[in-house]
C-alpha cells in the first residue's frame, strides 16, 4: 500500500527511523518522506541466532530508500545493527552531515522471540533486551544532542506495544524491554521538555508486518497445524481485539507517528498512546 500524504508537514524536516527496512519502519519513512522528510534509514538486515523467522536483508534497505527517493527526498541509509552504539552514532552523525539537521528520531527496531521463562535460552533473552532496550537507549542518545542542537524543538517515538502495558507468558524479554522503554519515555519527557522535544510510546496491537505474520508467530495460534497461513489465524488474533480485525497494517501506525511527530501533536508529551484495536480494554 502507497503512502497517504497529507500535505507538506514534514518540509525542511529529517527523520531517522530505526528497523526501517521493511515492516513499520518502512511505513514510518515512506509516510514522512511522502510529507516532505528526508530520511535517516538505519536497519541491521542480518540474522540473529535467537530471532527464528528471516530478518530484514541489504536489498529490503535499499528498496526502502528507493522508494524515498521516487518520492524525490533525500535518504541516507545504514545498515547499523542498534546495539551497536558506535556503529548508530556515525551512521547519525553521517546521515545529520548529510541532510543538514534532525526533528524527529523513531526508535523503532525490535525482533519477536518466544520461551518460556525457565527454559529461555540467554542468547534469546539477552538479544531481546539489547535490541529493544539498550538499542532504544542507543537511539537516544545517538539522535537527540542533534535535535537539540538544531534549537527548533522536535519529537521523539519509540515503538513499544501492549505488551509495554500487560505481561504475557512465554516473552518475559519482550515484555521487560517494551516496559521499560516506558521509563525512558518518562525521563526524556521530562528532561527535554525545556527544549521543546516531546517524547512518547506507541502501544500497538498486533501490526502485520513480517515480524509478526511469518510461520514462526502464525504456528504459535495454531498449534498443531502444520504450515498455518494468515487466513489459518486470522480468527485467533481477531479474538484479541475488541474491534473485528485480526491485526492493524503499518500504515496505520504511520498515519498515528505522522500526526504525532508533527505540528499537530505539539501538544501531546510523556503519553503511552494506544493503538490497539481495543486489546487493552478487552483484556
Amino acid at each position: 500500500m502507497s503512502p497517504t500524504p497529507a500535505g507538506d508537514r514534514f518540509a525542511g524536516k529529517v527523520a531517522l527511523i530505526t528497523g526501517a527496512a521493511r515492516g513499520q519502519g518502512r511505513s514510518h519513512a515512506l509516510r514522512l518522506a511522502a510529507e516532505g522528510a528526508d530520511i535517516i534509514a538505519v536497519d541491521a538486515c542480518t540474522p540473529i541466532e535467537s530471532v527464528s523467522y528471516a530478518m530484514a536483508t541489504p536489498e529490503d534497505l535499499a528498496s526502502t530508500a528507493r522508494e524515498i527517493e521516487d518520492l524525490g527526498r533525500r535518504v541516507v541509509a545504514r545498515q547499523t545493527d542498534v546495539r551497536d552504539f558506535g556503529g548508530l552514532r556515525k551512521a547519525v552523525d553521517e546521515g545529520v552531515a548529510e541532510l543538514g539537521g534532525l526533528d524527529v528520531a523513531i526508535a523503532n527496531a525490535g525482533v519477536w522471540a518466544s520461551a518460556p521463562f525457565t527454559e529461555m535460552p540467554d542468547s534469546m533473552y539477552h538479544d531481546g533486551i539489547d535490541i529493544m532496550m539498550h538499542g532504544v537507549y542507543y537511539t537516544c542518545r545517538a539522535a537527540v544532542p542533534h535535535i537539540i542542537d538544531g534549537g527548533r524543538g522536535g519529537s521523539v517515538v519509540i515503538t513499544s506495544s501492549v505488551a509495554g502495558m500487560r505481561g504475557f507468558p512465554r516473552q518475559v524479554q519482550y515484555n521487560m524491554a517494551k516496559q521499560a522503554v516506558v521509563g525512558l519515555m518518562r525521563t526524556l519527557a521530562n528532561e527535554l521538555a525545556p527544549h521543546a522535544i516531546r517524547v512518547n510510546t506507541l502501544h500497538p496491537t498486533t501490526v502485520n508486518t513480517p515480524m509478526v505474520n511469518n510461520p514462526v508467530v502464525r504456528g504459535a495460534f495454531a498449534p498443531g497445524q502444520e504450515n498455518p497461513t494468515a487466513d489459518d489465524v486470522r480468527d485467533a488474533f481477531a479474538a484479541l481485539n475488541l474491534l473485528d480485525v485480526p491485526w492493524i497494517e503499518p500504515e496505520d501506525m504511520a498515519s498515528t507517528v505522522a500526526w504525532l511527530t508533527s505540528d499537530e501533536g505539539r501538544y501531546v508529551t510523556g503519553t503511552c498512546l494506544p493503538v490497539d484495536a481495543g486489546f487493552m480494554e478487552k483484556f
